[in-house]
C-alpha cells in the first residue's frame, strides 16, 4: 500500500503540479523538521547525502537498512525536477555539511513534469549544484538517468531513449572535465538494462521506477563508488 501511494505521488504531481505554483514550489518544507533534527548531533565527517527525486525517495522506503547502516541521508522528493532541486539544495545538502553529496536527477525533466523539456536547462541546474557543493567542500557524485523508453504518467513524451542517451553523455563529459578528482560519475545504466533502452523488466514494475532487486542492483554500484572515494 506504501508503494502505491508513493507512485501515486508521482502522477499526481504531473497532472496537478502545474496548474499554479505554490508559495514553496521546491517543497522546502519536505525535509525542514528531519534537517533539525539531524543538525542537532552536528556535522558527521562521513554524511552522504542523496539528492534526488521519486527514484531516490522510494529507495529510502524500501530499503531504509541500506541508508542507515551506510550513513547516507535521504532527500528525494517524488516528481520534483532539476530547478526545485536546485532550489532546496542550500537547504537539504549544504547547510547538514555532508562529506558527500550524490546527485540523481533528470527523469522528471525530460518527462516534462515542470513544462517542456530543455536540455541545457538541465545541464545548468546540475552544474550550480556541483559548484555550490564545491564550493562549501563537498564531493559530488553524478549519477547517470536510468533507462526508462517512456513515461506511464506522460506517454506524449517522445524519442525518451535518446533524450537519456544525450543527458548521460553530458553529465559524464561534465563530472570528465574536472581535473580536482572532486566530481565523479556513476553510471547505473547498464547494471539496469538489457537492451540499452529499457529498464530491465525484473529490476522495474513500471519501466521508471527501481523496485526492490532493481535498488539491489544499484547498492551494489553505489557501494563500489563509496569504497573508491572512502580509500
Amino acid at each position: 500500500m506504501k508503494r502505491f501511494l508513493l507512485f501515486f505521488m508521482v502522477f499526481w504531481n504531473y497532472l496537478f503540479g502545474n496548474a499554479a505554483q505554490p508559495a514553496d514550489w521546491a517543497n522546502r518544507a519536505c525535509y525542514a523538521q528531519a534537517n533539525v533534527e539531524l543538525m542537532r548531533h552536528g556535522a558527521d565527517s562521513s554524511r552522504v547525502v542523496m539528492m534526488g527525486n521519486s527514484i531516490t525517495e522510494f529507495w529510502y522506503e524500501l530499503h531504509p537498512a541500506f541508508f542507515t547502516s551506510n550513513n547516507l541521508v535521504g532527500r528525494g522528493i517524488s516528481g520534483q525536477v532539476s530547478s526545485q532541486m536546485l532550489a532546496r539544495f542550500r537547504q537539504d545538502v549544504i547547510n547538514l555539511k555532508p562529506r558527500i553529496v550524490i546527485i540523481n536527477c533528470g527523469t522528471n525533466d525530460i518527462a516534462e513534469n515542470n513544462g517542456p523539456y530543455d536540455e541545457d536547462i538541465t545541464m545548468d541546474n546540475i552544474k550550480s549544484m556541483t559548484e555550490l557543493a564545491l564550493t562549501h567542500g563537498i564531493e559530488v557524485v553524478l549519477t547517470s538517468v536510468l533507462p526508462c523508453d517512456e513515461f506511464c504518467w506522460n506517454t506524449s513524451v517522445k524519442d525518451v531513449v535518446t533524450k537519456i542517451k544525450h543527458l548521460n553523455e553530458r553529465i559524464e563529459s561534465y563530472a570528465a572535465a574536472f581535473k580536482s578528482h572532486q566530481v565523479h560519475y556513476l553510471n547505473y545504466f547498464p547494471s539496469m538494462t538489457l537492451d540499452g533502452q529499457s529498464m530491465n523488466k525484473h529490476y522495474t514494475d513500471d519501466g521508471v521506477h527501481p523496485n526492490s532487486d532493481g535498488y539491489d542492483v544499484m547498492e551494489i554500484r553505489l557501494k563500489e563508488m563509496l569504497s573508491q572515494l572512502n580509500r
